[in-house]
């Protein structure tokens, strides 16, 4: 079933639908396709390894250029020991193996290693945090340039004092980005970044008068907007909320990509079925689909 919802200031939220960033135009670079996957959160529990298997026999029937993913990628490292959290990522680069195409990787929350204090995993563990991820999978932030478009990944997850999470784009990160993204001249732009920069999740999710947690959007947004605004971005890629949305704001599309998972391999999410966005690039307009791989729950025996 198709929804869709218009909001005052070219806002609107879209369940399986397409939307173009602009009219199409004659396009003077090659056209190429990617897929962003977000919220995969595999596990060796409620047969997530056989749907995770499933969302890639289904992309690599589409044949995209490159994958992107976009942050909790595995269930969790947040509130495991070492020992789980190591399987939890040779789970994940086991399987992920099976992808035809280039894989880049955004960090998530769930990546982040002992960070809660039920973990038992001390702060001086020499893993501990973002360590794990970036030893097992990339770096925390990075960017790369496919044909004419330039990528920028992004970490948008903070740490309290008190040992929780919260979104947030530190200083280093926003030092690097203006100076990447000075260098990548008028190319246009995409951004991937776990939890959301700009999102309506919450009136829908929750309450239309609730504003959004600060570890459920990037408490210091408007910043990095700011930056993203003074170049020729055109899309930003977010997840976390396994909520499916599109929002155009000064002429950026901040799309939240769904979830592999869904509810968390335990059925729709709001009506959202496990599934993907599957991106088409020509020039630098894009159109964008959400891609159901056709994963059905089971019943446990």
């Amino acid at each position: 079933m198709k929804h869709l919802i218009y909001l005052s200031v070219s806002i609107f939220l879209l369940f399986s639908c397409t939307q173009s960033s602009k009219p199409q135009q004659e396009s003077e670079t090659e056209d190429f396709s990617f897929v962003f996957m977000t919220d995969i959160h595999i596990t060796e529990e409620r047969q997530a390894t056989e749907g995770f298997s499933q969302a890639i026999d289904t992309i690599n029937s589409l044949n995209p250029d490159f994958v992107l993913t976009g942050g909790d990628n595995i269930m969790d490292a947040l509130a495991v020991s070492y020992e789980a959290s190591d399987s939890a990522y040779n789970l994940y680069e086991n399987t992920i193996k099976q992808v035809n195409a280039p894989v880049y990787t955004t960090m998530g929350n769930h990546e982040v290693f002992g960070l809660y204090e039920r973990s038992g995993v001390s702060p001086s563990h020499e893993e501990y945090g973002k360590k794990l991820y970036e030893n097992r999978l990339a770096k925390r932030y990075y960017s790369f340039d496919y044909k004419d478009w330039h990528f920028v990944v992004l970490d948008g997850i903070g740490f309290t004092e008190d040992r929780h999470y919260y979104g947030h784009v530190d200083e280093e990160q926003l030092v690097w980005l203006k100076k990447d993204l000075e260098a990548a001249g008028d190319k246009p732009i995409a951004v991937s970044i776990h939890i959301p920069l700009l999102s309506i999740g919450s009136q829908i999710m929750q309450s239309p008068t609730q504003g959004m947690d600060a570890g459920s959007i990037v408490t210091n947004a408007n910043e990095v907007r700011e930056i993203l605004e003074q170049h020729n971005t055109k899309l930003v890629l977010q997840g976390h909320l396994h909520f499916l949305e599109d929002i155009e704001y000064n002429g950026i599309h901040y799309i939240t990509g769904g979830a592999v998972s869904s509810q968390w391999w335990q059925g729709q999410r709001f009506g959202m079925e496990e599934g993907f966005l599957k991106i088409d690039v020509k020039g630098e307009d894009f159109s964008w689909k959400y891609v159901d791989f056709g994963w059905e729950v089971k019943e446990a025996s």
